[in-house]
């Protein structure tokens, strides 16, 4: 007897169906074909323990199991349960009324459970999206799965509750999860809080404009100045994700396997510290198993790199594409695929190898050149993609003993939020532009361009301090936030009838020269003089 279980495979971020197609025939083999991996062709011995051990004898026929399309290789232990299904239905042990009606995954331990695999949530959207109408997943699966509507997911501990539940003889009832309200129970909660910072306020008003119009930041300082403290801090105040924003997160994160049993969705956004020892591979992902690297996994969050120039210099210039395109194409001799990558890029660096150069207090003890080679680590066409560049320097005594409560995370946020909404409606009709660090020179011009005496005053600044051209970009992108954050300062409460005209109104405000000024100050790295005096 023929049939035809239905599954499905990753491929990048997203599923494709598989069809496991299971026939029997006279003799005694069993034939895994549609070019499985060694892991795939190994379920042969999970499923005849599995089988058993729940109490059925495993059938003494000839059996060939086809994984169509037969062209894409198949991996992982997902296909023990479709397979395990596939072959009692073709044998007649498991009736093949309804089987039409599931798809299912789910790896076999020998003694007949069912154990959690990768990328549950991109399998549960493509069953949806082919019309399923059940989905059949581990029980450390349900919870991530589950958060698919219009599709019963069901989650089984062992073989034999999925048996029982194909053949109609179970109470085992889909999983239920209201979405949105545990997306917004969750959204808020953080580690830490800005209040908790003493002092730095020019650092964290970069941070805030940063964050505001999406920009890549670099902190140069010494030892001890606060750049990690202040960079875990980052994602209190990022906007909040979307649930679309959030859904492709959670993918991403159920792909690479780093999904805690019994997640949902990812409420917040990444947060990813990879250290400067990291490979290349695993930044921008790939492998004989492709999977997501580290700037995939910070998709819609923060990629923090802290002592940027230990980093090696490979790793470095990988980033510059997906920083450019957010999205990084992996392309090998067997496969291509593509991951997104719309990451907030922030790195922290010491000025110098001995930490010192330009402490108020310390004096520096690297030999001549040094700073300069320091520097040099880090390539021109990189740096040019970081719109903030900020020094910082330790905090004075007097501010880590004020016992006043510094301004919290909370009332950041909402200045950001609103600066974002003016933007989300300025760029409604850009394709691939959501932020002010997104825009093309096209849009620099037309959104951006400064009135007369914010011109002159960015000549005068770019001659004096002999900044280099790749700097006047940066600049007027980083100028426009801090319009906007400015112009969202007035707008009045969300709920206000007002609000989307004052919205609309801040979105045709102009830039001038003191937001001009602020902006100049961001881009440290680009004095032809810095590091050079030593």
């Amino acid at each position: 007897m023929l049939t035809k279980i239905y599954s499905a495979a990753i491929q990048g971020i997203d599923a494709f169906p598989v069809t496991i197609e299971t026939d029997t025939n006279s003799g005694a083999f069993f034939n895994i074909v549609g070019l499985p991996d060694t892991s795939v062709k190994e379920s042969h011995q999970r499923m005849m323990s599995a089988i058993t051990n729940s109490g059925i004898k495993f059938p003494r026929r000839g059996l060939t199991v086809n994984l169509a399309p037969a062209d894409i290789k198949k991996e992982g232990a997902g296909f023990d349960l479709p397979m395990a299904i596939g072959v009692l239905t073709a044998c007649e042990i498991v009736p093949s009324e309804n089987i039409s009606d599931y798809m299912m995954m789910g790896e076999l331990s020998l003694d007949g459970s069912v154990l959690p695999v990768k990328g549950a949530l991109p399998m549960a959207v493509k069953a949806r999206e082919l019309g399923f109408k059940r989905l059949i997943v581990p029980e450390g699966n349900v919870t991530e799965a589950g958060v698919v509507n219009k599709i019963e997911v069901y989650g089984v501990k062992t073989l034999s509750e999925a048996i029982a539940l194909i053949a109609d003889k179970s109470d085992l009832q889909p999983i239920r999860i209201n979405t949105r309200e545990i997306f917004a129970s969750e959204a808020d909660i953080f580690d830490f809080d800005f209040s908790e910072v003493k002092g730095q306020d020019a650092v964290k008003r970069a941070f805030e404009v940063a964050c505001a119009g999406g920009h890549n930041l670099l902190m140069i300082g010494p030892p001890g100045a606060g750049k990690s403290m202040m960079a875990k801090r980052l994602p209190s105040i990022l906007p909040p994700l979307s649930l679309g924003e959030a859904l492709e997160t959670t993918k991403i994160h159920s792909v690479a396997g780093k999904l805690k049993r019994g997640s949902m969705l990812m409420t917040r956004r990444p947060f990813r510290t990879p250290h400067h020892t990291i490979s290349p591979v695993a930044l921008v992902g790939g492998g004989n198993n492709p999977m997501p690297g580290e700037i995939s996994l910070a998709h819609n969050g923060v990629l923090f790199l802290d002592e940027f120039p230990e980093f090696s210099r490979q790793v470095l210039e990988v980033m510059r594409q997906p920083i450019e395109d957010r999205v990084i194409t992996v392309s090998r001799a067997r496969y291509s695929v593509d991951y997104p990558a719309s990451f907030m890029l922030v790195a922290s660096m010491n000025p110098c190898p001995c930490g010192y150069y330009g402490h108020p207090s310390r004096a520096c003890t690297c030999p001549p050149g040094a700073v300069s080679r320091y520097m040099n680590r880090i390539s021109g066409p990189l740096l040019d993609r970081i719109d903030i560049q900020i020094e910082i320097q330790p905090v004075a005594f007097d501010d880590m003993a004020d016992t006043r409560p510094a301004e919290g995370s909370a009332e950041i946020r909402k200045r950001v939020i609103a600066t974002r909404a003016i933007q989300q409606l300025r760029f409604q009709g850009e394709k691939g532009v959501y932020c002010n660090a997104q825009m093309t020179s096209r849009l620099l011009r037309k959104y951006a361009w400064p009135d007369e005496a914010g011109l002159a005053r960015l000549k005068d600044r770019m001659t004096r301090l002999n900044m280099s051209a790749r700097a006047f970009d940066r600049i007027l992108r980083v100028a426009r936030t801090i319009a906007d954050l400015d112009y969202a300062s007035l707008l009045p409460a969300s709920d206000s009838p007002s609000y989307p005209q004052a919205v609309a109104a801040a979105a045709n405000r102009p830039v001038t020269v003191s937001h001009i000024a602020e902006a100049i100050g961001y881009r440290s790295l680009d004095r032809d003089n810095y590091g050079k005096t030593f």
